[in-house]
């Protein structure tokens, strides 16, 4: 029974991997993409606008990491490598760092809306395919769930997330600056939130990401209905 388990894990994770590894390199190739048509071409030069994702993975963030934790807590986070970009070419950097910043969270919610397309699709044209729809419909609420924690984790105002990167440039300089002095250490800052947040009984990533996840997850989920019955009675 217990390989059972472990197989019927493994199957979830094999349909689960192809949303999760497009939604983090779309993601980063939005950076880029975004970034090169306001000036800057460090991230195209150095090969980094392509959806392979070998090119965006990283060793710490992308593999170990993840297998860490969810072989500690039941489940994984990381981040890809992040695609180069020269601030200091864009042509008006402080207003552009907020677009590069916020384009790959955009990104995210795009995806999130096409996965919820693709779901009502295969309810709707695959019906009688049985497993293949049931393998579609997990594949694709998955896709949704997993943009959507991209998106919103990303925006948490802390350098050298993007949601951070968004902060410094809406703030005045010298307030920016004091916020900028946090990006050597801010991943650290999540990673320890992130376990205070599985070990103890203190909350602080539910009312900051968990709750928006799910209640942005709602909405996605209740659109695609309404396309469902809209389009089923056409």
């Amino acid at each position: 029974m217990d390989g059972f388990d472990r197989a019927a894990d493994l199957w979830v994770w094999v349909v689960r991997l192809p949303p999760l590894v497009f939604a983090i390199t779309v993601h980063e190739v939005a950076h880029g993409w975004i970034a090169k048509n306001l000036g800057d071409p460090t991230a195209s030069n150095a090969g980094r606008l392509t959806l392979n994702p070998i090119k965006h993975i990283d060793l710490f963030g992308t593999i170990i990491l993840p297998i860490v934790l969810f072989l500690l807590a039941g489940f994984p986070f990381g981040w890809a490598k992040p695609v180069p970009v020269d601030f200091k070419q864009l042509r008006s950097p402080r207003r552009d760092l907020i677009l590069v910043a916020a384009a790959g969270p955009a990104s995210n919610i795009v995806m999130a809306a096409g996965w919820t397309l693709i779901m009502v699709g295969a309810r709707l044209y695959l019906p009688i395919w049985g497993e293949v729809n049931l393998l579609i419909d997990d594949m694709a609420r998955f896709g949704i769930f997993i943009n959507l924690v991209l998106a919103v984790f990303n925006m948490i105002p802390i350098p050298p997330l993007d949601g951070g990167r968004v902060l410094v440039g809406l703030l005045p300089s010298e307030m920016a600056r004091y916020v900028s002095f946090v990006e050597p250490f801010g991943i650290l800052i999540v990673l320890g939130a992130l376990l205070v947040d599985f070990y103890t009984q203190v909350e602080i990533f539910w009312p900051l990401v968990v709750q928006p996840v799910f209640d942005l997850m709602d909405v996605f989920l209740s659109v695609g209905n309404y396309l469902l019955m809209l389009l089923g009675a056409s």
